[in-house]
């Protein structure tokens, strides 16, 4: 019912950036809030960045004023880009939907995830 597709992932040195990307199909509902969350080994998964239909973004501490989420709602894509990569940035990152239907509730939809690595 949802298809969301991630990429941009890689291998990169501490310093460096990268882009992520997540694209969101769906016929039959309305996407809401969209956004970044990542997950180390052994860790939880957290929360990395988000951003509302109309634009309205939160981030995590730890990656304020390094990476920057944006939207393309012609193209129901978000984009995470990520400066000043460090190498506990390193995880699987991951893209929730959150989608409504006709009667306003509201479901989520994860990504497959992708994998950023930072060396030192």
């Amino acid at each position: 019912q949802v298809q969301v597709v991630e990429s941009g992932g890689g291998l990169v040195q501490a310093g460096g950036s990268l882009r992520l990307s997540c694209a969101a199909s769906t016929s039959i509902f309305s996407i809401n809030t969209m956004g970044w969350y990542r997950q180390a080994p052994g860790k939880q998964r957290e929360l990395v960045a988000t951003i509302t239909s109309g634009g309205n973004t939160n981030y995590a501490d730890s990656v304020k004023d390094r990476f920057t989420i944006s939207r393309d709602n012609a193209k129901n894509t978000i984009y995470l880009q990520m400066n000043s990569l460090k190498p506990e940035d390193t995880a699987e990152y991951y893209c929730k939907v959150l989608v409504s239907d006709s009667r306003r509730l509201e479901y989520q939809y994860w990504g497959q995830g992708t994998q950023v690595t930072v060396s030192s």
